[in-house]
This record gives C-alpha cells, sequence and structure tokens, in this order.
C-alpha cells in the first residue's frame, strides 16, 4: 500500500470520528434545548395564548435559530472528543509514527470546519431570519384571528375587541362552527357610569365566526335567546331569535414592527443604525467560530494517555465560553454606540484567532525551538 493510500484511509478516518461526535453531541443539545423550548410552547397553549394545533409550528420555527448556535459548540466539542479519545488511546501516536503530524490533523479538521461554517451560515444568514419572520406572520394571524381559531372549549375568552366574553360548550374544527354558545357582552368603556349590569347575556344553540374583508369579523349565533336587564324602565327583557350578530374583533392587527432579528441579511446590511450593525456581525460571527474554534480545539484535544479524553475539557469550555462573552459584551457596546461600527467584534475573533495559532505553534518543533531559543536568551542576558 502506497503512502497516498494510507493517507487517504487517515483523512477519512479522522473525518469519520470528527463527524459523528459532533452529530452526536448536536443531537444530545438540540434535544435539550427543544425540549426546553417545547414545555414553554405547550405551557402558553394551555393558557390559551396559541391554538394547540400550532404548538408544532411554533416549535420548527425555533429550530434554524438554535441550529445556527448550537453547531459551532458541537463541532468544538465533537473535535475535543474524538481527537481526546485518539490520543487517550494512544491511537495519535501511531499515527504520528505514520508520518501524520500535528498540522496536517489541523488540515483535515479545518475541511470539515469550513463544511459546518457554511451549514452554520445557511442557518444564521438566511433560514434563522425566514422562520422569526414567519414566526412574527403566524402571532399576527393569532392575533388577528381571536374568533376563529383561538376559542377553545370549556373557557371563557374575551373577544379581540375587547367588547364581550365568549364561552363554547364544543367546537367542530372541521367546519369551524360552535355548539351552546353563552356570550356576556360588556359595557363599552367609553361610556360614563357603565356597569356589568348593565350588559346583555346571549345563549345560543350553534355559533359561527366569519372574516370580511376589511378584517372586521362577526360572531354569528342562530336558534337562540338574548337577556337584558334595562335599569332605566326596571325591566327585565328576554329576546328570542333565529339568527344574532356581533362584532368580535374591529378591523385587522397592524404590521407590528419586527425585530432585527427577521429582517433578511442582505436589507441588515443596507441599514447603518448602529443595531443593524450588531446584528450582521453577530450572523457572521456564528460560521466564523467554526474556523477559528478549529485552531484552539486541535491542540487542546492533546492529552496525556494518564489524563483520559476529558483532561482539557473544562479550560477548553472555559475558554469557548469566554469567547461567546466577549462576542456579546462588544455586541451590546456595538448597539449602544459605545464601540464604532467599523470595529464591531473583529477584535475579538482577531484575538481568539492568535490565541489558536500560539497554540498550534507551541506543539510543533518549531515552538519548541523557537521557545527554547527563548529561553537561552533570557539566560545569556
Amino acid at each position: 500500500m502506497c503512502i497516498r493510500d494510507s493517507l487517504v484511509i487517515i483523512f477519512r478516518y479522522l473525518l469519520k470520528e470528527v463527524a459523528k461526535t459532533q452529530l452526536a453531541v448536536f443531537l444530545v443539545i438540540m434535544t435539550i434545548f427543544i425540549s426546553n423550548k417545547f414545555v414553554r410552547v405547550l405551557d402558553d397553549a394551555s393558557e390559551g395564548g396559541i391554538p394547540g394545533h400550532l404548538v408544532m409550528t411554533f416549535i420548527g420555527l425555533k429550530i434554524p435559530d438554535l441550529a445556527g448556535m448550537i453547531l459551532p459548540l458541537s463541532f468544538f466539542l465533537g473535535v475535543l472528543l474524538a481527537y481526546g479519545r485518539i490520543y487517550a488511546e494512544n491511537e495519535m501516536t501511531v499515527l504520528h509514527a505514520c508520518g501524520v503530524s500535528e498540522w496536517y490533523v489541523v488540515r483535515v479538521t479545518l475541511i470539515l470546519g469550513f463544511v459546518t461554517a457554511i451549514i452554520t451560515g445557511m442557518f444564521t444568514l438566511y433560514l434563522s431570519p425566514m422562520a422569526a419572520e414567519y414566526e412574527y406572520q403566524v402571532k399576527d394571524q393569532i392575533a388577528a384571528d381571536s374568533g376563529l381559531s383561538s376559542l377553545i372549549a370549556g373557557r371563557f375568552q374575551t373577544t379581540g375587541n375587547k367588547k364581550a366574553v365568549v364561552f363554547i360548550h364544543d367546537k367542530n374544527r372541521a367546519d369551524n362552527t360552535f355548539e351552546k354558545v353563552f356570550v356576556a357582552q360588556l359595557p363599552d368603556e367609553d361610556t360614563p357610569n357603565s356597569s356589568v349590569i348593565d350588559s346583555s347575556l346571549v345563549y345560543a344553540a350553534t355559533g359561527q365566526v366569519i372574516e370580511e374583508e376589511t378584517g372586521l369579523q362577526r360572531l354569528i349565533l342562530s336558534s337562540g335567546t338574548r337577556y337584558q336587564n334595562d335599569i332605566k324602565n326596571k325591566e327585565f327583557r328576554q329576546v328570542t331569535f333565529d339568527k344574532y350578530y356581533i362584532q368580535i374583533q374591529d378591523q385587522k392587527v397592524a404590521h407590528k414592527r419586527r425585530k432585527l432579528s427577521a429582517i433578511p441579511t442582505d436589507e441588515l446590511y443596507q441599514d447603518k443604525t448602529p443595531e443593524a450593525s450588531a446584528e450582521s456581525q453577530w450572523r457572521i460571527a456564528f460560521p466564523l467560530a467554526c474556523i477559528i474554534m478549529t485552531l484552539v480545539a486541535v491542540p487542546l484535544s492533546v492529552v496525556n494517555p494518564r489524563q483520559g479524553k476529558f483532561g482539557k475539557m473544562l479550560p477548553a469550555l472555559l475558554l469557548f465560553l469566554s469567547y461567546f462573552l466577549l462576542l456579546t459584551a462588544v455586541r451590546s457596546g456595538i448597539e449602544k454606540g459605545s464601540v464604532p461600527q467599523y470595529i464591531g467584534l473583529w477584535p475579538v475573533h482577531f484575538v481568539v484567532l492568535i490565541l489558536g495559532f500560539s497554540l498550534l505553534v507551541k506543539g510543533r518543533t518549531s515552538g519548541r525551538k523557537f521557545k527554547a531559543k527563548l529561553a537561552k536568551n533570557k539566560v545569556a542576558a
């Protein structure tokens, strides 16, 4: 077997070990975060904040944002765990004996780092803003559709225009009709001396919500009775009806101002405000971290077999956490204007990049020779 074939086998082996470890770490961390989001969304659904059938939609819309943040961490941990095991089991010693250098391992890992950076960039630069925008649209639709989809059977709910309280016994999702509908029409808040006693109560066998083109929504009640207490005439009125109309939504909900996280990246670059600059650089930071942290993870994965593969895990995680805490702090400074936009997050990336190169050189023969030369010059002085 020639040397070239041996290097191809080693190349595939190293990529396979890092990739499968990264995938396992990514799935574990994603499961934890998605479970946390699922509990929160489910809590909102139980309180009537969102319809039950949209629970999985909201969970799915959180995945791009979570994936963009977790991919750099999973790649960093994947490199540490995979190479840590190889060093702990003396496999790297055998590879070095076959002519595999530390720099070759770095180059192989950088290939996977670039692939991870491209995937991360797709999430942070494109998919995550798209998902955030769609989430806003869904929330706007829920707010505007307060009569049609958010009415829950067995629960008292206030209509979108705050002019009535509705209770439905049962809801037919096939045609969005209601059975045994109870409505308490509240007095107008602008009317002086108004009281709940002045409100009318309506009970109907069936009901249905219709929406007009203007966004105005009406609840149509059929086969029911309306009860009202007339205080002025000291009378109690009871009127039966075949059809009864109640306005439950005045107009379409206004399009709310989107957060910067929902703005497409190309539009964000055209915005020259500090907040937009901070957001755009934040989106780029995650793909860059995949490449920069490769130079840090590979030398930190070198462990003594007696230490085990987790020998340097704690300092490595502290370094990764410090990196992103610095990015977060500088991002806040850009938004407040205390950090110039043209400087941005680049100094943080540059410092970590220099740290990575120093760790790489320190472990190589040239680095040891340079260190010995400095020590020799110091003694001579």
